[in-house]
């Protein structure tokens, strides 16, 4: 089989498409033959060495992809040769075949295609838990939602629109923000840390935001903490601006805020069955076209490079998708 290796730490251009055998499922495993990889902006910090996941060299990129099931292990149930299925790893899917134990699998319904299937599990998953499990938002509440068109971003403006909330999505152009419009934001915002606060004030006749989903960090978390109404919930998603921001405990105090952590790796270990109920309903969503699940491009594998680089110049819009 052809992988996708990283064998030095670094950028994409380290990166190597080498010849591998094919690997035989143990028992408890499946043999996936590997359709759609997906790429998250982690994979350009793990073959860095900057993510707090660390492979032994060498490794393949990619925690999600969509493929069939070729074989099945000794004493493995629950699944059956022929069947599609998501594949959720912590790396390893940019590849033509991948070994995985069955509980890293979800069954794909026929209505969602490979594409919409590949890049759901991290960023939907991400959101939904962020949301629903986390700030257990209410129908009619306000979301402002930084980073909007990323690749978390833009799905939690899908489901907090799925959810009932009002979606406010901060980008950093209209370009960006017009996606999503079209994903369900009712209100757009071309944000400044300058004028975040009172902008997202004004969106809210004053009364402030019941829950700010931030996966961007930086000098855009103090001002639109500071937007929260009473009792309002900020979800701490991600630093994709860079700096992590210090927030000054006062202004929790003053509103009743509540600082959520949003760390979906370790909910997926700790919680298997709350992850795989929100596994299974996120592919029923797509499946009733509720959730697009809207997918920036898919490249050859041999294209990794101009994937990566997608992700790493910030200008994804939706999911960037690897063909093996």
């Amino acid at each position: 089989m052809k992988a996708l290796l990283c064998t030095t730490l670094g950028g994409a251009a380290d990166l190597s498409i080498e010849s591998l055998p094919d690997p035989r499922p143990c028992p408890g495993e499946a043999l996936v033959r590997i359709r759609v990889a997906a790429l998250n902006f982690f994979d350009t910090l793990i073959i860095a060495g900057r993510y707090q996941v660390k492979p032994e060299l060498p490794f393949s990129p990619g925690g999600e992809a969509c493929g069939v099931i070729e074989a099945l292990g000794p004493d493995t149930e629950g699944f059956s040769v022929g069947q599609r299925v998501v594949v959720h790893v912590k790396y390893g899917t940019c590849r033509e075949c991948i070994a995985v134990a069955t509980r890293h699998l979800t069954p794909v319904p026929d209505a969602v295609s490979d594409e919409q299937a590949a890049g759901l599990t991290i960023t939907y998953g991400t959101s939904l838990h962020a949301l629903r499990d986390r700030a257990r938002i209410q129908p009619g509440e306000t979301l402002a939602v930084l980073g909007a068109s990323g690749g978390v971003g833009l799905a939690a403006v899908e489901l907090g629109a799925v959810l009932g909330a009002r979606v406010i999505a901060c980008a950093s152009s209209e370009d960006k923000l017009a996606i999503a419009r079209a994903h369900g934001a009712a209100e757009t915002l071309v944000y400044d840390p300058a004028t975040l606060k009172d902008d997202l004030k004004a969106l809210t006749g004053g009364n402030g935001v019941d829950v700010v989903y931030d996966a961007v960090g930086d000098a855009y978390a103090e001002p639109a903490l500071r937007a929260l109404a009473w009792k309002g919930r900020y979800l701490v998603v991600g630093f994709a601006a860079g700096e992590i921001p210090k927030i000054p405990l006062n202004l929790v105090l003053l509103k009743g805020i509540d600082v959520q952590g949003v760390h979906w790796g370790v909910f997926v270990e700790r919680e298997p069955e709350a992850h795989a109920a929100n596994q299974r309903l996120l592919l029923d969503w797509v499946a009733q076209g509720r959730l697009t699940a809207k997918v920036h491009g898919v490249y050859p594998l041999e294209d990794y490079e101009a994937a990566l680089g997608i992700l790493t110049r910030r200008e994804a819009v939706g999911k960037v998708l690897l063909r093996p």
